[in-house]
């Protein structure tokens, strides 16, 4: 059906930043559109070949703009043999969103007329599923201009005389494994803190979270050999022309044990020369189920 070997799709809130993402990708070689219908993007998939990567900035302004919709999309190509989907979702905090939108003076394109905070938390119900399936995550709350664009840069430039990116995750296995990811380690082993009435409420970014989780005898052996192997495959990986790897720690919650892992790995690794980005998936969620109205 297409000659288009890599596709990134852009997405996330308005003000987040995806016009300048779009544009760094464009800079990197990209044929990139914005704003495309998504009704148009299978007929262009199905048009004449392209001879570099394709990205293409789908939001709300969209007539044919919905969640469902969206999702429907990520099916249907993932389904078209030899196409790479990447989502890029730009995400920013509210209260950032909205400074923005003073700043600028823009109207928010989900307002209707009502207040900017309407239009935000409209805009942000809509992409929450959007948002849960994405494959990168880039929180541009606490970044200006040049700072996103070299972590876009750091995502989605060539491989080729680039460092590794390594992406560590921790997500609950209620709400299933996030997706892309290329190792997963299952820390349910470990003692849970969530029967601690004193930690029950806390997360595994706490000290004292992260000190009963360390105490479990299993704890530090697990810990150096998840680490001795991944320092150990880095440049395995890296010689082999990966240009990302993801690494998942799942618990019951994630909340607790998967988070102080995700921690400690990413700090191990850092301290180590090695370029690492963090997610904490459920923290994230629950951070979004308690924005104001």
């Amino acid at each position: 059906m297409t000659q288009v070997s890599q596709l990134v799709l852009v997405t996330g809130p308005s003000g987040a930043g995806r016009s300048t993402a779009i544009h760094v990708l464009e800079d990197l070689g990209f044929e990139a559109i914005d704003n495309l219908p998504m009704g148009l993007l299978l007929r262009l998939l199905d048009g004449p070949a392209l001879d570099r990567p394709l990205a293409l900035g789908i939001d709300v302004r969209n007539r044919d703009f919905s969640s469902d919709g969206f999702l429907d999309l990520l099916k249907k190509l993932g389904a078209i043999d030899g196409l790479n989907v990447t989502t890029l979702y730009l995400d920013c905090s509210v209260e950032v969103l909205l400074r923005r939108f003073s700043e600028t003076r823009r109207r928010h394109p989900m307002a209707q007329g009502a207040s900017p905070e309407a239009g935000v938390a409209r805009e942000l119900d809509l992409l929450q599923p959007i948002r849960g399936v994405a494959d990168t995550l880039i929180d541009t709350s606490m970044m200006n201009v040049h700072q996103l664009r070299a972590e876009v840069e750091r995502w989605f430039a060539p491989s080729e005389g680039r460092q590794l990116a390594v992406s560590i995750e921790s997500f609950s296995y209620k709400r299933g494994l996030p997706r892309s990811l290329d190792m997963v380690f299952d820390c349910r082993f470990l003692a849970n803190p969530h029967w601690e009435p004193a930690l029950r409420a806390a997360d595994g970014r706490d000290p004292a979270v992260a000190a009963f989780v360390g105490a479990d005898p299993q704890y530090g052996p697990f810990f150096d050999r998840v680490t001795d192997m991944l320092i150990s495959l880095l440049p395995a990986f890296r010689s082999e022309g990966k240009a990302h790897l993801s690494v998942g720690f799942g618990c019951t919650g994630g909340q607790h044990r998967s988070v102080t892992l995700a921690e400690a790995v990413a700090k191990t690794l850092a301290e180590a020369g090695q370029q690492v980005s963090i997610r904490h998936r459920e923290m994230e969620r629950r951070r979004m189920d308690v924005r104001p109205d």
